[in-house]
């Protein structure tokens, strides 16, 4: 289990790197809740998402031997631009194995950030495992690995500081990589606050594997929300939620485009799909709350696609 002081030491190192992202209270959505809302930004973080952490703290860890070989990973979009990214810094290669329905403004910033990017119709896992035996490359996982998860946890220290009060916090989950460390951050620190996960209806991997009480693997995904759309549960992150996250709520596709929908009418947003769906719970009144109560939805990711916003709305 990722410790505090995991993250903590995170925090510190992954610092100048990359942004401490804001909070902004919404009355709308508070008037919708009977609640105080306060919502994470991390939409407004290097390369549009909350991935950035965890792909730095990564990065800082490999040896100089590992550096030199490069690194590989896979991912459906946001982990791909964090890591072309974040490799860039630090001076290393990096390739990724990208789907090949990958929102192609995702592809296309992934090779902008310099990162090598191969796109398969197979098992994503299964293409990346062989290239780093045939080319001698180093695994970042995209959240089935301490180091990205104690990483993503700096998002939970962010918010005990910025918003002390917080009674409830609620983390769209995909792989699990920001739900393990937003949990475990805020749990280890005050236990009193509920983490509440939210998963795609056509892409509940976390909700079947603590259902099952072992990671399962999903036969096919149908969701809209591509950046939470893993076939997967990781191990560690399975344990992590097992251990620290109080309730899960699943959504519709159409629940999390009204969600959209509100972010950018009302909160003057532009979120990508995953990065909608921790409000949906407030807006489908799915999640009981005392009156007065401070709830705070991370916005996890701002990479939409703008030549399919429309379609989408």
């Amino acid at each position: 289990m990722v410790s505090l002081d995991a993250i903590r030491e995170a925090r510190t190192a992954i610092a100048p790197h990359v942004h401490h992202t804001p909070v902004m209270g919404s009355s709308y959505l508070g008037s919708r809740a009977g609640a105080w809302v306060v919502l994470k930004l991390e939409l407004f973080q290097k390369t549009g998402s909350f991935k950035a952490r965890g792909v730095v703290n990564t990065l800082r860890q490999l040896s100089a031997e590992e550096r030199a070989r490069g690194v590989i990973s896979l991912s459906a979009g946001n982990h791909a631009q964090a890591l072309a990214w974040g490799a860039s810094r630090f001076g290393i290669s990096a390739t990724i194995v990208m789907p090949s329905t990958a929102v192609p403004s995702k592809v296309a910033a992934t090779r902008g950030y310099g990162g090598e990017v191969i796109q398969t119709d197979g098992d994503l896992l299964a293409t990346a495992l062989e290239l780093q035996r045939v080319r001698g490359l180093t695994l970042v996982h995209p959240f089935d690995d301490p180091r990205v998860i104690a990483g993503q946890g700096t998002v939970g220290m962010e918010i005990m500081e910025q918003v002390p009060e917080a009674d409830v916090v609620i983390v769209a989950c995909g792989g699990g990589g920001l739900i393990s460390g937003v949990a475990a951050a805020i749990k280890q620190r005050r236990p009193s606050v509920r983490v509440i996960g939210v998963e795609p209806e056509g892409a509940a991997a976390m909700t079947r594997s603590i259902a099952a009480g072992s990671p399962q693997r999903l036969a096919s995904l149908d969701t809209i929300a591509d950046g939470l759309a893993a076939p997967f549960a990781g191990t560690r992150n399975l344990a992590h939620c097992q251990a620290f996250v109080d309730d899960w709520i699943l959504v519709s596709d159409r629940e999390i485009v009204e969600g959209m929908r509100v972010l950018m009418e009302r909160c003057k947003l532009l979120p990508e799909p995953a990065g909608a769906a921790a409000v949906v719970p407030l807006l489908a009144g799915r999640l009981a709350v005392p009156p007065g109560a401070t709830i705070v939805p991370v916005i996890c990711g701002g990479n939409v696609d703008l030549e399919r916003l429309g379609g989408l709305l």
